[in-house]
């Protein structure tokens, strides 16, 4: 019994070396890249420009919502500062007021950032979408097995990023 026991032992032991090797050898003619898209969003020309378009479709907005705000705590100070000297009807008019300027300001600069989250999901999409055809690119040109986009860690001699925003940067 302790015979069989031991020739299992040992084959299994056999098995798993054989296992192990194996993984190596493929391990070595794998060819593995990394690309950090939070490099490419931030670095890229591409991202860059996106950034500059959205800045000039809202800029007007912000400026208006600005103002708006500045409007509000405008009032505000003023309310405070004269609520001794007001009537209980004026200060009611006056505070009723500046919750209907609140409430619009709220609204405006809700939709404004809602307006603008989905702009700038638009814009990066598209940036995304030209990334990752220059990287397809390069993985065929440069025949890659596999690419990775999210990694915990990664060696930098597999770091590709830099290829990824010059192609992205020379493409149009």
């Amino acid at each position: 019994m302790k015979h069989i026991t031991r020739t299992w032992g040992a084959r299994w032991v056999l098995a798993a070396a054989f296992a192990a090797a194996s993984t190596v050898a493929l391990a070595q003619d794998l060819k593995i890249g990394f690309v950090s898209t939070e490099r490419i969003l931030r670095d890229s020309n591409a991202a860059k420009a996106a950034q500059t378009r959205l800045e000039q479709e809202f800029s007007r907005r912000e400026r208006e919502i600005d103002a708006l705000g500045n409007q509000l705590r405008q009032a505000t100070e003023k309310l405070e500062k004269d609520a001794p000297t007001l009537s209980e009807s004026q200060r009611a008019t006056r505070q009723r007021q500046l919750a209907e300027l609140d409430r619009d300001f709220q609204r405006r600069r809700r939709e404004f950032q809602e307006d603008l989250a989905q702009r700038r999901n638009e814009e990066l999409q598209q940036v995304i979408e030209r990334a990752n055809r220059v990287i397809k690119q390069i993985a065929e040109a440069e025949k890659y097995d596999l690419i990775l986009q999210e990694a915990v860690y990664i060696a930098p001699r597999h770091d590709i990023t830099d290829k990824v925003i010059s192609g992205l940067n020379n493409a149009k």
